[in-house]
């Protein structure tokens, strides 16, 4: 079996490795810390300039589509097409920024309604962003043939683009993070840390786990190694989903306790 490394979570994040991350070696495997992912309500404010601009793009393309803008200094239609991407880019790396947020600072599920609202904020602007250009663009009388289909496939392959991003396949609710950070506390996790893998939507609880045995790299989420937070903590904000079913039945069975509704799944 190939050597491992284990990487530490403070001073990078898995999503994103800087060029040289703080990291430990044992036994051939490579340790990153988890970084600290920074101010919620710093992230939202960024997310809703974005989508703020992204809906001036759309606005000026419907111009331009309409006829009612001209310009001359470049082909309306490859204008249109530029003016769509820009705007795709804002929706994309404004949902990024909402659902890292939600991360963070997770909303309550108690009203559901308002639940998936809040955590599908990207999906909704991107309708916002895309469908009122497509449909004012194809009821244009005014546009010729060859523009009108571009212009409308431009914008549908854009609007399925920003709503695959923008939706949220596995929200983290207030009540979720709150039980998990309650039944894990720092103070009886076997390791005082807990580890996670790059693309891996469960954090581990030990060390050894199997599930883990064969990633060369691995995050490791220390106790109060970012200002304060604990080590679950630092896991679910770096978008793990919950904990693994093998170390919470582990974990269970060691202190004689019920396993988390996690592990039951």
């Amino acid at each position: 079996m190939a050597e491992k490394k284990v990487v530490s979570a403070s001073e990078s994040t898995r999503r994103k490795r800087p060029a040289a991350a703080a990291s430990s070696e044992e036994g051939g495997r490579k340790y990153v810390a988890s970084k600290d992912q920074g101010s919620a309500t710093g992230k939202r404010v960024v997310a809703v300039i974005l989508w703020v601009l992204a809906i001036a793009c759309e606005v000026f393309a419907i111009l331009i589509a309409t006829k009612k803008l001209e310009i001359t200094f470049m082909n309306s239609l490859v204008a249109i097409v530029a003016l769509i991407v820009i705007d795709l880019a804002l929706v994309i790396a404004g949902s990024l920024l909402w659902k890292k947020a939600n991360r963070i600072d997770p909303a309550s599920e108690k009203n559901k309604v308002g639940f998936w609202i809040w955590n599908n904020m990207g999906l909704i602007v991107a309708v916002a962003a895309f469908l009122p250009f497509i449909i004012l663009t194809l009821t244009n009388k005014k546009a010729d043939k060859n523009t009108k289909i571009v212009a409308v496939a431009v914008g549908a392959i854009a609007l399925v683009i920003g709503v695959l991003v923008g939706h949220e396949w596995n929200p983290l609710s207030a009540e979720q993070k709150a039980e998990q950070e309650g039944i894990y506390a720092d103070a009886v996790l076997p390791e005082q840390a807990v580890y996670y893998t790059q693309f891996g939507k469960k954090y581990h609880l030990y060390k050894a786990c199997q599930h883990i045995n064969d990633s060369d790299t691995v995050y490791e989420a220390k106790v109060g190694s970012v200002d304060g937070k604990s080590a679950v903590d630092l896991a679910l904000e770096d978008g793990c989903s919950d904990v693994c079913k093998t170390c919470a039945n582990k974990f269970a069975d060691e202190r004689g306790i019920t396993p988390s509704p996690a592990a039951a799944e």
